[in-house]
């Protein structure tokens, strides 16, 4: 099972990462655990310095930028 974390404190562009993630999720139909990361603390361990990150499996794969569903999809299949 993937866990996918989407690190940020809340602005709107972490936002929209997370419903783009839970839809992009929801299409696959996968079995994919979404977790979002607000604590400033816990995002600093990932070693970023901009949000949205967005992480898989404990790697980080995208940071500042908000990835389109699509996308999303490719990375999570």
């Amino acid at each position: 099972m993937k866990t996918v974390k989407i690190l940020g404190t809340g602005c709107p562009k972490c936002n929209q990462l997370e419903r783009n993630v839970r839809e992009a999720v929801a299409r696959l139909g996968a079995d994919i655990v979404v977790e979002k990361v607000t604590a400033v603390a816990d995002i600093m361990r990932y070693g970023v310095m901009i949000t949205p990150t967005l992480v898989v499996d404990e790697k980080v794969v995208s940071s500042g930028k908000v990835l389109p569903v699509d996308q999303l999809e490719e990375i999570l299949s």
